[in-house]
């Protein structure tokens, strides 16, 4: 009898899931994990893993690509350049935004959208959809025929000029989403809040780049999110909660779902490793760190930490917001810009997955599986991607071997995407991605990226368990 061979096994390295860690060989064959285990036959390539964890590919689900903001600025990252630090930070699957702005239709900006993910993305991905206007069809045809279509994550602002949604439309999409399948995701601060603070801190010529955090108060943020969770409450349409940023915010997603409110939520690396003190620097010196919400203070740090702990908050995302430090992008309105005229975000793809690593395996807080589980294997199976996110036969071979070992300190200008910096620059991690693999093909090896533009594949989503409505809702709501 003779033993069966594969297209590739790895061997020896230790596999580590969600649900445990374990010395065990993996076999490879058309893409797909087929067999975990020992004595799995032969294989025309091996790679030996002897000291690696062998641990599923990062599914980043919170990343902006190739996209327009609502102030008229493109990221600085196309597909290609996304995809490339994506995956050399051990990252290998994307949902990134198919961006609508005012007056435009949703099926062409989700076919748009695709064919610049067609030409250029290295890794898989799929998209959220970016709603700002529900008129001429958009609610009543476009996003339901998109739904139907495995394009089942939507994405809504409460702020900002040209893309926030009125409470009425909220609603709205919502129960467009409950009646069709899908999981809508919100930015939850209060716009009338932050304007105010704004308005304010300009009038008294407060306009550097570290007043930023004081704009957006944490009040903009706990009003919001209260807000949505009554929604999703009343509706019975899960939400996803995006980057919590404060304790309030942790509380609140706690609360909501010990009332058996639908919600999910995240939070993101720069409020679990920066505070808003980072930001006090002259002039715009702090432009490279500013984000909406922004980051708090360390107390904060230690609250989403509990929360991920307890299960309040489901994932780790990078909000992956990309300008470079230039004309073309934080100073596109000048380098003395006020901070309101600053793009907000920063690179956050390659970065990720080391930093949490580094934090819950090396240094041992909440541990490995948990790392698997908060960056992989949840936003797989919420987003309805069942073939990402874990090590089991039949699902996809993206599989990441880590160097426990290894220590890298960044630097300046370290990244592989097209930003010019890093936001971490001095702070070193224990723990590196040194092989990549996307489907069963080595895309990073020891450093080199060998994956080729094109390569990566829309993912159509399944209607998960998370995305489905509550069967009840309040009985006095109309069918």
């Amino acid at each position: 009898m003779t033993m069966q061979s594969h297209d590739m096994i790895i061997r020896g390295g230790t596999v580590v899931t969600a649900e445990g860690s374990e010395r065990s060989d993996v076999a490879i064959q058309d893409g797909k994990i087929v067999a975990i285990g020992e004595g799995l036959g032969s294989a025309a390539a091996e790679i030996d893993a002897s000291g690696r964890l062998v641990m599923p590919g990062g599914v980043d689900s919170h990343c902006h690509i190739e996209q327009l903001s609502g102030a008229g600025l493109m990221n600085a990252d196309t597909f290609e350049t996304a995809m490339r630090s994506a995956l050399m930070g051990g990252t290998t699957t994307t949902i990134s935004f198919a961006a609508q702005h005012p007056g435009q239709k949703l099926s062409k900006v989700v076919a748009d959208y695709q064919a610049l993910a067609a030409k250029g993305a290295i890794g898989d991905h799929a998209f959220h959809i970016i709603v700002s206007d529900l008129s001429g069809g958009n609610l009543t045809e476009d996003l339901p025929a998109l739904l139907s279509q495995g394009h089942r994550s939507i994405k809504l602002f409460t702020v900002y000029d040209k893309v926030r949604m009125g409470d009425e439309d909220i609603l709205d999409v919502l129960w467009c989403a409950r009646a069709h399948g899908g999981l809508v995701n919100i930015h939850s601060e209060n716009d009338g809040l932050i304007r105010w603070m704004v308005r304010r801190l300009v009038e008294a010529g407060q306009t550097g780049s570290r007043f930023h955090p004081v704009s957006h108060p944490r009040a903009a943020e706990i009003e919001a999110l209260n807000r949505m969770c009554i929604f999703a409450e009343f509706t019975g349409q899960p939400v996803m909660l995006f980057h919590i940023s404060c304790a309030e915010g942790a509380e609140i997603v706690r609360a909501a779902r010990a009332r058996g409110a639908p919600i999910l939520a995240e939070t993101c690396p720069h409020y679990l490793f920066m505070t808003a003190d980072q930001l006090n620097l002259p002039g715009n010196d702090a432009a490279g760190l500013m984000c909406s919400p922004p980051q708090r203070a360390a107390s904060d740090q230690e609250a989403l930490w509990q929360a991920l702990e307890q299960g309040d908050l489901q994932v780790v995302s990078s909000d992956h917001a990309p300008y470079r430090l230039d004309e073309t992008g934080k100073f596109a309105h000048g380098v003395d810009a006020p901070f309101p005229k600053i793009a907000n975000g920063m690179p956050g793809l390659e970065t990720r997955l080391p930093l949490m690593f580094d934090a819950m395996v090396s240094k041992g807080r909440i541990g490995p599986e948990r790392f698997v589980e908060i960056t992989s294997t949840n936003p797989a199976e919420i987003y309805g991607l069942p073939g990402k996110g874990r090590i089991a036969p039949g699902a996809d071979a993206d599989i990441v071997l880590w160097d426990p070992d290894k220590t890298v300190t960044f630097g300046a200008d370290d990244l592989h995407d097209n930003t010019g910096y890093n936001p971490y620059a001095g702070r070193t991690v224990t723990g590196w991605p040194e092989t990549v693999l996307s489907r069963g093909e080595i895309v990073v090896d020891h450093g080199k990226l060998l994956g080729q533009p094109g390569r990566g594949r829309r993912l159509p989503m399944e209607i998960s368990r998370h995305m489905k409505p509550q069967p009840n809702p309040p009985a006095d709501l109309p069918s």
